[in-house]
């Protein structure tokens, strides 16, 4: 079964471009478990959550299906990054204390992903998905708060059918789990222009856009947002995500 590679071309950018998870969303999870031997960072793409799970766990495992992704990837000791699907792997049976998918689980075959999560961890072990979606600019004019809305309305129609789980913040899928209650968490961001087209760039939709319509239409809108964004006094603004969470125990 092959998998829908959406990111592979643009793997290098995620690096450079995406907006990182807040230091507390790591201090909670970690502190759901009881152990802290073993952690896997499902869909792992650049590895920026493994990068956040290893100071609270002894070892990090971190996949993805994509080999580019792995290949781009945030390096430390203590991750172990791998190319598997996430509904299956040679991880060892009860042997994860925690499972994170950040910004990725939409993408995964739901029951089979379930199934291997249930395998591998431990009694009581916790899992969490997360995603979010269309980011707050602060501080921002309505004439550039418009622009912005113009190119998303351009792209939206390209975003793949699954990113409807994204815009019902993973309300609407399955999660047989002992659900817990969560705090609420923020991504914050201090960017320039650059980084926000940076950023824009990297969502499947806009390459999709791209690479089925030509990018002349997209760079200018691109031309435009950068115009009002220089236009005023500040150059660096600050942006943030909400982050929708769901968390829960494995059933004993």
């Amino acid at each position: 079964m092959s998998f829908k590679d959406y990111f592979s071309k643009q793997a290098s950018e995620y690096v450079r471009y995406r907006p990182l998870y807040p230091e507390e969303l790591f201090k909670y999870l970690s502190g759901l478990v009881q152990s802290h031997e073993l952690a896997w960072d499902c869909g792992t793409g650049n590895g920026q959550v493994a990068q956040g799970l290893v100071k609270y766990f002894s070892s990090v495992y971190a996949s993805d299906a994509s080999s580019k992704q792995i290949a781009n990837a945030l390096q430390n000791k203590r991750i172990k990054y791998f190319v598997a699907r996430a509904e299956s792997t040679s991880l060892p049976s009860s042997s994860i204390d925690l499972i994170t998918v950040g910004q990725a689980f939409h993408w995964f075959d739901f029951n089979r992903f379930y199934n291997e999560a249930n395998r591998v961890l431990k009694a009581e072990g916790v899992l969490a998905i997360w995603c979010y979606g269309l980011f707050n600019l602060l501080d921002a004019s309505e004439e550039l708060q418009d622009s912005f809305l113009v190119f998303y309305d351009r792209i939206k129609p390209f975003w793949p059918p699954e990113r409807k789980f994204v815009d019902e913040r993973y309300l609407t899928v399955p999660f047989p789990f002992v659900e817990l209650e969560t705090p609420i968490f923020l991504m914050t961001a201090e960017w320039g222009v650059s980084e926000l087209i940076g950023y824009l760039r990297t969502w499947s939709a806009t390459q999709r856009c791209i690479a089925l319509e030509g990018e002349e239409y997209i760079l200018r809108l691109f031309g435009r947002i950068s115009e009002l964004w220089n236009s005023c006094e500040n150059s660096r603004r600050t942006i943030q995500w909400p982050v929708y969470l769901r968390v829960g125990r494995k059933h004993s």
